[in-house]
């Protein structure tokens, strides 16, 4: 049997963030070579913005979700801006893998994708952290009943 502190960091939301973050990278890939364009655009800009959230997650774990996805949105939204100069694609010609990470050409449609991204793993989060609430409030109320029942049943 796991130990308990074992048991609670594998249920914590911080393990949650990264298991979802290593599992955002293949999916975007996949997303970026094999899905037709436009639809890898969309796809691709949402998940990085995705990404983003659950670094910036993990990074600052108690901020409200709100607050990490509209860092999430304007992180985006800043790479997308550093495209309009000349460093990604100069980045790109010395590491080119770097050219997935900064990309290399504007474009004003990519903006949609990262709120998109952001709104969808925002709302995710908030419906995940709601249920682990109600869990542990169950847990709770089920160990004070038992508790309860134990410390009545000496009393008599």
């Amino acid at each position: 049997m796991p130990s308990p502190g074992l048991t609670s960091f594998l249920g914590s939301r911080r393990f949650i963030l990264c298991v979802a973050a290593v599992s955002v990278i293949p999916v975007g890939l996949t997303a970026r070579f094999l899905l037709p364009a436009g639809l890898a655009d969309i796809a691709g800009g949402a998940l990085y913005t995705v990404l983003i959230y659950l670094v910036v997650g993990l990074i600052k774990p108690a901020w409200r979700p709100f607050r990490v996805a509209i860092w999430a949105f304007c992180v985006s939204t800043l790479v997308e801006l550093l495209q309009l100069t000349a460093l990604p694609s100069a980045l790109s010609a010395v590491v080119p893998p770097i050219r997935l990470v900064l990309g290399t050409t504007f474009s004003l449609t990519d903006l949609p994708a990262y709120a998109l991204g952001a709104f969808l793993v925002l709302s995710l989060d908030c419906l995940l952290m709601r249920q682990r609430q109600r869990q542990r409030r169950s847990r709770q109320t089920a160990s004070t009943s038992l508790r309860q029942a134990r410390d009545g049943s000496h009393s008599e």
